[in-house]
């Protein structure tokens, strides 16, 4: 049976691995405290629009799988997504 503590992270890693084109620059820190885990995800700057979704939906989506990992582990998970560098947000153009 694989170690609880890293069962979230590996989850997460298998997750968004599989969603990417470049799942080799897939990084994700665990940090844990009072408050439940923090992962933190960090992906190429191509392949954010992919983990993010239309309007957020895919995150929201896996968001919620780690909450039932969680709440399986009985551990309160939380998730940042880490926008990369120079990551500015590109104006709506008017169709």
């Amino acid at each position: 049976m694989p170690n609880t503590s890293a069962v979230d992270q590996e989850f997460l890693e298998y997750l968004v691995k599989s969603l990417v084109d470049h799942p080799e620059d897939v990084k994700i820190d665990r940090k844990v405290d009072e408050m439940g885990v923090l992962l933190t995800l960090r992906v190429n700057p191509v392949d954010m629009g992919q983990v993010v979704g239309r309007q957020g939906a895919t995150a929201k989506a896996i968001r919620s799988l780690l909450r039932i990992v969680g709440v399986k582990n009985n551990t309160r998970l939380n998730l940042k997504i880490e926008e990369p560098e120079g990551g500015a947000r590109l104006p709506r153009t008017e169709a």
